[in-house]
């Protein structure tokens, strides 16, 4: 019998000139925020400093072939847009970066801690019960224990013998995702939207592949709060915003009082303590320390969530004194859990958190 044949690795060939292009040009556009001018513009610097074309493809090629194939658009000014085929595959782009590449299953919802006559067969087997269906029925199982307390000389297969695979319950999951689009995401030249982009465009990517009975809903906050659709997400941009932290959370729990599903949960991801509040017309703000009016009125609706059974788990982009002893109040009044993270583990994180959190079913 002949071994293994061991040989030199080769690498893969290169990617075409177009596939080596499109993947730069996908990142770019989210720390553009899907300006596409701009993005065009960066691709041109980022050729001429690194050499990114050839005299057989160059950049004029690359942008023909992006419209052939879908991927911008013009509109009706005849300006170039991008297209929903490029906001889909940045979206799986951001999946697969963060979270690896994902098959799709049947059924994608949270396992809970509950067993009986669910929607998904694990190999824990139990006694038949009446009602229990036929297909759940262990036959190998089931026949050893009627030779067992039959015998094989009068071999007969009673009630009493049947065992049955236990079948786990499914529920689903409404989730908001709270963004921070305050000044600070983007202060001391260090770029903290477009990775919170990034985790949002994957959590949705993920949620529609493997979870299809989840919600999500998307929210960003900085003076105020509002929600956006899943296709704003790459043109996100931060503003001259403080951070009111008060307005996203009544925003998140108004959103989740509407679901009807069982398990509800909030995902904020922050760089800062609370500095605003709206009160009628006008914004109270305070930007040194921790203002006791602000944080407050912020632990209230921690409190508030906590009687509802919505946890919140707060992603921290950056951490210092105040901070600390904010999110560490907060997350204690919530009951919920708090991650301090850098900007690379962000996505691992909260992918991972998603997948573990899985919230006991209600009745």
């Amino acid at each position: 019998m002949e071994g293994f044949r061991f040989s030199k690795y080769e690498p893969d060939k290169e990617k075409p000139p177009f596939e080596r292009l499109l993947d730069i040009f996908k990142e770019v556009l989210l720390h553009t925020s899907g300006n596409l001018p701009e993005a065009l513009d960066w691709m041109n610097h980022l050729d001429r400093q690194y050499n990114l074309t050839t005299d057989e493809y160059g950049m004029a090629d690359f942008i023909e072939e992006l419209k052939k194939k879908g991927y911008i658009k013009e509109d009706d000014e005849q300006q170039l847009q991008m297209s929903p085929k490029i906001e889909r595959e940045i979206r799986r782009d951001s999946l697969n970066k963060i979270f690896g590449k994902l098959k799709k299953g049947k059924r994608g919802n949270h396992t809970t801690k509950f067993n009986g006559q669910g929607d998904e067969t694990s190999m824990d087997k139990r006694a038949y019960e009446f009602g229990d269906p036929i297909e759940s029925i262990s036959l190998t199982d089931s026949i050893r224990n009627a030779q067992v307390n039959h015998g094989t000389a009068d071999f007969r297969l009673e009630e009493g013998d049947l065992e049955v695979y236990q079948q786990e319950y499914r529920t689903q999951t409404s989730t908001v995702l709270m963004i921070d689009i305050s000044h600070s995401m983007i202060l001391y030249g260090e770029d903290r939207i477009t990775p919170a982009k990034k985790v949002a465009l994957a959590l949705s990517e993920l949620i529609k592949i493997k979870y299809p009975k989840d919600t999500l809903d998307v929210i960003v906050f900085g003076n105020d709060a509002w929600q956006i659709k899943v296709t704003d997400i790459p043109y996100l941009q931060v503003g001259p915003f403080h951070t009111n932290t008060v307005a996203g959370l009544e925003l998140a729990i108004d959103l989740l009082r509407r679901r009807k599903t069982p398990n509800k949960q909030i995902f904020m991801i922050t760089d800062g303590k609370p500095t605003c509040l709206k009160e009628g017309d006008q914004y109270y703000k305070n930007s040194n320390g921790l203002d006791r009016k602000i944080v407050n009125k912020t632990l209230a609706l921690a409190a508030q969530c906590r009687r509802m059974r919505i946890p919140i788990t707060t992603f921290m982009l950056a951490s210092d004194q105040w901070l600390q002893s904010f999110v560490e109040e907060f997350t204690e009044t919530n009951g919920g859990r708090a991650f301090y993270t850098g900007l690379e583990g962000l996505g691992d994180i909260i992918f991972a958190d998603y997948e573990r959190n899985r919230i006991k079913k209600t009745k």
